[in-house]
């Protein structure tokens, strides 16, 4: 295999964007989580939904941080990897970024001080709502960028100047794709899916080592109980875009089943080694008929096949045959935590089930995993087209860009990352481990216990003697 700039600039992209999506699928689902508590605590006035919403509030700000940061990296490397990506596409791709900063950014910026800084100084209510507008923000920022992404995988509204420059004609066209309304809602349940695989998990680990139990048990209740609710959504929203890949992207839809042949009526293959260098399968193990079911919800329809596309047009078969496999499967296990967990719940089994306990508080990778998985099958089974059908990979790198100056950019791109970033998951870790604030120390101290609230007389008095600190 070359060593060329085309190949180190789609991995360099790969790397920064398989990086930066974790921080938006965990901060996605917390600014949600974090509203819930605050409604939680405004409806019920019991004080552990703010404990466990100032907890998880320190753990949001730093992820929320590690994002911002990580996007700046993809940002730049439009300019420096891709800049024929961004001539061409620019008239479009552009504004729907513009549109991202004056929304998105927007509610972010203007209400995450107020969440910062903000909890003393307003009423419950205002405090809720600063909460609402943040996870408003994030959830427009997801939009705007599905939105862009979707216009790649199936784009419409546009016009081709003599240039090869896309011109937009119709922005409601390319606002509300018809992938948009799929893909989505299908990446904010995976986001928030992902948080409450991760405040479970969190809960199950406290009560697991006897360390804030009254905030444990509730954690790893509320993220199962939300997880059972929300899996199985987001396993129908995957597959009305299953849907959509099928009808829009023939050719992805056959490397994701493995499937090389036509079949009438077509097997679904659920395990299997693929072999693209003699187009077919090793070890396969499949069920007649399921792939048309799949498919197109019929038993004898015609399922399409690899070989039925032009050799230059057909995207790689291994990684979205494995990727989307993995992320199915992760779907699958968290459904069955979160159910079980549920029921174990309800007939208050959960505390004694310490062997379940371990499994959830081990299970918080998943939703991290899936939504990686996700993406790798979405962009790779997208190749060998940046813009599907009308731009290739090939096509939109920057030119004259020379195998040397992208391995050095991702040589000092995954360095900073992994500096930064490594001390980053270092401090959420031990914010994990010190756990919330225990209920007596919030009552003498307010929200800070490393400053002590002064008793009437103007003497710290208890407050000061007994502060701990971390």
């Amino acid at each position: 295999m070359d060593i060329t700039p085309l190949l180190l600039s789609r991995i360099q992209f790969a790397f920064t964007i398989s990086f930066h999506i974790i921080f938006p699928a965990f901060t996605i689902g917390l600014a949600a989580w974090l509203t819930f508590l605050e409604a939680c605590s405004l409806i019920t006035g019991e004080r552990i939904y703010r404990r466990l919403s100032e907890f998880w509030l320190k753990i949001f700000a730093v992820a929320f941080g590690l994002g911002v940061v990580s996007g700046i990296v993809m940002a730049f490397q439009f300019g420096t990897n891709w800049s024929e990506l961004a001539r061409r596409t620019g008239p479009i791709q552009g504004p729907l970024l513009g549109y991202e900063s004056f929304t998105a950014f927007a509610l972010e910026a203007a209400f995450f001080g107020v969440l910062m800084f903000g909890r003393e100084r307003l009423p419950s209510w205002a405090y809720m709502l600063a909460c609402l507008m943040v996870s408003l923000g994030t959830s427009l920022s997801a939009f705007w960028i599905m939105v862009n992404n979707s216009w790649m995988q199936y784009p419409t509204g546009f016009s081709l100047r003599p240039d090869g420059v896309f011109a937009p004609t119709d922005w409601t066209a390319i606002i509300f794709n018809e992938a948009v309304w799929t893909r989505f809602p299908h990446m904010i349940l995976a986001a928030y899916v992902t948080s409450a695989f991760c405040v479970a998990a969190t809960g199950a680990w406290y009560v697991l080592r006897g360390k804030a139990v009254q905030e444990g048990r509730t954690m790893v209740a509320m993220g199962l109980r939300l997880a059972a609710i929300l899996v199985p959504v987001q396993l129908v929203f995957g597959h009305l875009v299953g849907d959509f890949v099928h009808d829009r992207q023939p050719a992805k839809f056959a490397a994701i089943e493995g499937r090389w042949n036509d079949q009438q009526p077509a097997s679904e293959i659920l395990v299997a080694w693929p072999d693209p260098k003699n187009e077919r399968n090793r070890f396969e193990v499949a069920v007649p008929y399921l792939g048309s079911v799949i498919g197109s919800m019929d038993l004898t329809s015609k399922e399409l096949g690899i070989k039925s596309f032009p050799v230059e047009d057909r995207p790689p078969v291994v990684i979205p045959f494995f990727s989307f496999r993995i992320m199915v499967g992760c779907g699958l296990l968290m459904l069955a935590i979160a159910w079980f967990g549920s029921w174990l719940s309800f007939s208050d089994r959960l505390l004694r089930a310490r062997l379940f306990l371990t499994a959830t508080s081990l299970s918080f990778p998943l939703g991290f995993v899936a939504t990686l998985m996700g993406w790798f099958t979405a962009e790779v089974g997208r190749q060998p087209w940046v813009v599907y059908g009308q731009l290739r990979t090939a096509d939109a790198v920057t030119p004259f860009l020379t195998s040397q100056e992208v391995a050095t950019t991702f040589v000092l791109i995954a360095s900073v990352y992994a500096l930064i970033f490594g001390f980053g998951v270092l401090y959420i870790y031990r914010l994990l481990r010190a756990g919330p604030i225990p209920a007596a120390e919030i009552s003498l101290y307010g929200t800070n216990p490393k400053r002590p609230m002064s008793l009437p007389g103007g003497s710290p008095g208890v407050a000061g003697a007994i502060s701990t600190g971390d």
